[in-house]
């Protein structure tokens, strides 16, 4: 069974999640607060954790944040419906995936088993190489130990930034479309307006810098999608 943290301050919702995420097969804790979400999530006990932003003690944001310079964890954040400077900021700050509140559980339910589906897709899949190494230049992917090195240096990802990379340098040198990348990063494709590829993306090129020779890793082929340059 997996185990699910939800940081939220809606005793109510949390008690609703936890009943109806049973019945999905999951086993849902709920904490109230940021520092006590920070706490957990950090704690090795949870496979995923569903962040709300607005939390006392400490915003989702900050949470994330310090989450991600120790833990690679899962993260979906829940954000306010059409707050969509919400989503973008949870995404740089190194969020999966994001679900704008109010939101109906069979969705909550159908992007946590898609982030889960992707997971255990990436586990189980053979690698094209014998030793499970992509390499290209000084970029260095393990699909083994899920690392990734640039000159001999670790890059901090997240899971969906790994999973684009991959999908990326799998198909280097040609074009990728969006809906191809969200299907690695996040195990579902993208939907109207969304743009959680695109800062994911961003997020890579922020992380990789630029080529010996001053170009870009990954090149925008506009309206269509990404490629990783040779």
């Amino acid at each position: 069974m997996k185990s699910i943290l939800l940081v939220d301050d809606d005793y109510e919702l949390g008690e609703l999640l936890q009943e109806y995420l049973s019945m999905e097969g999951f086993e849902l804790t709920a904490v109230q607060d940021g520092e006590a979400g920070l706490k957990a999530a950090l704690s090795g006990q949870y496979d995923l954790v569903l962040l709300d932003v607005m939390l006392p003690k400490m915003n989702g944001f900050e949470v994330l944040k310090r989450v991600r310079l120790e833990s690679n964890i899962p993260v979906i954040m829940l954000t306010a419906r059409g707050e969509s400077v919400d989503r973008v900021l949870g995404l740089e700050h190194g969020a999966d995936d994001y679900i704008p509140k109010p939101y109906h559980h069979h969705e909550l339910v159908a992007r946590i088993k898609a982030l889960f589906r992707r997971i255990e897709v990436v586990a189980e899949q053979a690698p094209k190489s014998p030793a499970g190494i992509l390499t290209i230049g000084e970029l260095q992917l393990n699909t083994g130990k899920r690392v990734v090195t640039l000159s001999g240096e670790e890059l901090p990802l997240t899971g969906a930034e790994f999973g684009v990379l991959q999908c990326l340098m799998e198909n280097v040198g040609e074009l990728v479309d969006k809906d191809t990348l969200s299907l690695a990063a996040l195990g579902r494709k993208l939907m109207a307006y969304d743009r959680s590829i695109d800062m994911h993306v961003s997020n890579l090129r922020k992380k990789l810098g630029r080529r010996t020779d001053d170009s870009d890793w990954i090149k925008t082929v506009r309206s269509r999608g990404y490629m990783l340059a040779n």
